[in-house]
């Protein structure tokens, strides 16, 4: 048998050679297989039942044409998919994405991190991720309807409450998963578990759309009280302008620290002031106008082009990428660690790569990964699917409340698992261990399906 270290160089390089062109879903396994050396050093039944090369590999991969009718009746079609990775734990859950750079790499990069995000919440949930390459910027709401009706027609096929339960992502709020439910409703039956991330008027959960951003911090709070600190007069850094980045910052003022920044796909705001999370609101949410639109209102705000993370001056103790994957690179991670910041907790899938990742793990810049940092908005997806079960509607607070607790155990699992391996402070390396761990041993306990 392979020593584990030739183990670990075969299983990459079979993915490599199966898949050379899925640069996002390369990167992925590239980072989860650099951390799980010691996992498998004390666990020989990893190598002995080939687990990685089966947990690399999806369960199943489906993809399907998507015609739908513009307004001035023209017709278009697109690709919709959903890769169902993992289900040793519970049915299938994680998101869709609508939005144009959509690609098999990047929804198997998407459920391939669900898998273990999934399994550190310690909720019944296996992962899985979907989505198409429609865009819905610049659409009519009849034209979207039409697009999620022709969607759901073939994707309600494959999926259902013990089965698959899809949400929300960039691109799908809550109007797009309302014509998706409409649409699976009309062609099998009312079930309410089948879909997350749903208006409250269908029994959505209260706190699912603050759920991920407010997660994110919710993490730092937790670290930071373990190094005897608060949230309390720290300066934040935060990429994005969509959910998970407007109610980090919002999180990050109730608790009393202060978001200075905001971006798009165009630039980045600079409020000193701190950001006005009311007027980005309207903004982004209301009006669905760009961020220079912020700046117009408030004088003590700047609007840059490019990229915050390349073209800002650092000045903040907390970064929260937020945004999309890959934003902070060597280049930007370098940049932080010599500005001082302290921690650097991922709102978005796998914004900063690898090699950045790494950079800041040994200068000793606490890095929170998304798999573990950004849990929680599937953890209250979960918790929607819990509700529709009861057919009860949580309180906010309640829901609220149970995240905090459900990041805090997030949190304590990783830092734990990565102190026993002798990984100290290394946050990914015990997100990567403790998820793995834990799917790993339902897939022996059944035999490995």
């Amino acid at each position: 048998m392979q020593n584990p270290q030739e183990y670990l160089q075969s299983i990459q390089e079979n993915i490599h050679s199966k898949d050379p062109h899925q640069v996002e879903f390369l990167q992925a396994t590239d980072e989860f297989l650099s951390t799980v050396l010691p996992f498998l050093e004390e666990h020989p039944e990893i190598q002995e039942t080939n687990l990685l090369d089966i947990i690399t590999e999806p369960e199943r991969l489906i993809q399907f044409r998507v015609p739908w009718q513009k307004d001035n009746g023209e017709w278009a079609v697109n690709r919709g998919y959903r890769i169902q990775f993992n289900s040793a734990l519970g049915p299938y859950k994680g998101g869709l994405r609508f939005h144009p750079t959509v690609n098999l790499s990047i929804l198997k990069f998407l459920a391939f991190e669900q898998i273990f995000k999934n399994a550190l919440t310690g909720l019944p949930i296996g992962g899985g991720k979907g989505g198409s390459d429609f865009d819905p910027k610049g659409k009519s709401d009849a034209e979207i309807m039409r697009f999620c009706q022709s969607f759901m027609t073939e994707l309600s096929k494959h999926i259902g409450p013990s089965l698959d339960v899809p949400a929300g992502d960039i691109g799908v709020g809550g109007r797009e998963i309302g014509y998706l439910f409409g649409t699976y409703k009309r062609l099998k039956q009312y079930d309410a578990g089948v879909l997350t991330g749903k208006p409250l008027g269908f029994w959505g959960s209260l706190a699912r759309t603050e759920a991920t951003g407010y997660g994110a911090v919710y993490f730092v709070k937790h670290l930071l009280h373990d190094l005897n600190e608060s949230m309390e007069g720290k300066t934040a850094l935060v990429s994005g302008s969509g959910n998970v980045a407007i109610y980090a910052i919002e999180k990050l003022h109730e608790l009393k620290a202060k978001a200075i920044s905001c971006s798009d796909s165009n630039g980045f705001v600079i409020d000193e002031d701190g950001i006005d999370v009311e007027l980005l609101k309207e903004i982004k949410e209301v009006r669905r106008e760009r961020l220079t639109e912020y700046v117009k209102a408030r004088p003590s705000a700047t609007y840059y082009e490019g990229s915050l993370w390349d073209n800002h001056d650092v000045n903040a103790e907390l970064a929260f990428p937020c945004a999309t994957q890959n934003e902070i690179g060597e280049k930007a991670a370098k940049k932080l660690i010599d500005a001082g910041v302290k921690v650097v907790s991922e709102g978005a899938n796998m914004p900063v790569t690898l090699d950045a990742a790494n950079d800041l793990i040994k200068a000793g810049v606490y890095y929170c990964p998304g798999k573990a940092a950004n849990a929680g908005g599937v953890a209250v997806s979960a918790l929607e699917m819990s509700q529709n079960s009861q057919r009860l509607q949580w309180s906010f607070e309640e829901v609220d409340q149970q995240l905090d607790e459900i990041m805090k155990n997030i949190y304590e699992t990783c830092r734990d698992t990565a102190e026993n391996y002798k990984q100290k402070n290394n946050f990914l390396a015990g997100a990567n261990i403790a998820g793995f761990e834990k799917v790993a041993k339902a897939m022996i306990a059944q035999g490995l399906v």
